[in-house]
Formats: structure tokens, sequence, C-alpha cells
């Protein structure tokens, strides 16, 4: 009984301190914020925040792997699927999941973000090479693929931003129709 009333108040914790750095990175880059200002905003202690992380880059990574994971597991759901309905269903599942989350998604991808986070975000899917399969075709060469990939990644991560900064006017089912019909002018 006693073990499950830690792990809720540790899950209780973290949330506490990642809402903070959050609400903390819309109003300042993250590079300046500091782990007394991030304990003020939680309404914790430092001993208490060193006791769940290192450092406020530690939380910030916990906080980028976490998206990373998820999305990662949407990716693979549709690893072996290549229909239009299919890509677009992919699309918007990884839109509902960043729409879901963004408030936090919106901070992490703006200027006041970790600028690395973008970079990573687009490290991560080069690296895996799961999405290059829905924006390219046989009647690309090979040597030029990776190429029209890089560009409709940059373009669908760009198109997100704006999305998000603007508060989503669109819904999620019209911008995956767009990042689909995008994709799909590279085939």
């Amino acid at each position: 009984m006693k073990e499950m009333k830690l792990d809720r108040k540790t899950r209780y914790t973290r949330k506490v301190l990642a809402d903070s750095l959050i609400e903390l990175m819309k109003d300042k880059p993250f590079t300046k914020i500091t782990i007394k200002e991030l304990c003020e905003k939680a309404d914790i202690n430092r001993t208490t925040f060193y006791a769940h992380y290192h450092d406020q880059y530690e939380l910030l990574k916990q906080i980028e792997e976490e998206t990373f994971g998820y999305i990662e597991d949407m990716l693979n759901k549709y690893y072996n699927k290549r229909s239009k309905r299919e890509v677009l269903e992919m699309v918007e599942e990884i839109l509902g999941f960043i729409a879901n989350n963004s408030r936090y998604l919106q901070v992490l991808l703006s200027e006041n973000g970790d600028f690395g986070f973008q970079k990573r975000l687009f490290s991560h899917f080069m690296f895996k090479k799961q999405v290059m399969k829905y924006f390219s075709e046989d009647t690309i060469k090979e040597e030029t693929k990776e190429y029209w990939y890089i560009y409709a990644l940059n373009g669908t991560i760009g198109l997100v931003q704006h999305w998000l900064k603007n508060n989503m006017p669109i819904p999620v089912s019209e911008l995956a129709k767009i990042v689909v019909k995008v994709g799909s002018v590279y085939k």
C-alpha cells in the first residue's frame, strides 16, 4: 500500500515539475530557467527536485524522450501500411497526439524551447527512416529520395509549428490532409 502511494506521489511530483517547466518556458528561454525558479513555480523544495532529477536538463530530456516514444509507437503501428487512407490515419493520429499535448509541444517547438529538440526530432525520424517510405516512390531516383524526405519533413515541422503557434485554427483532420497531399506531391 505504501509503495503504491509513493508511486502516485512520484508521478504527481514529476508532472508538477514538467508542467512548471513548460509554464516557465512560455515566457523565457529554457537556458535562462533556474532550478530555484522551477521549484518556486512547482511549489516544491530543491531537495524534492533533486530526488527526481539531476538538473533541469534531465527533466527536459525526459519530456522530450516521452514525446519521441509516443510518436515512435504510432509510427511502428503503421510500419507496413502504404495506402493513402492508412497514411492519412497515421498522420491524423500523430497530429491528434500533438493537439492533445499542444500545451507542451507548442512550447518545446517555440523559440523559448530547447533549440536542439527540433533537431533531435528530425534526426530521430531520419535515423529510423520509417516515414521516408510515405514520401517517396520508385519514380524518384534513389540518390535523391533523402532530399525529398528532408524537404517534406522540414516543411511538415514548420507547418505544425505554425499551426500550434496560431492555436490550432484548423482541425487535425484538415491539417492531416494538407500534410498527406504535400507528401503525395513527391510520389
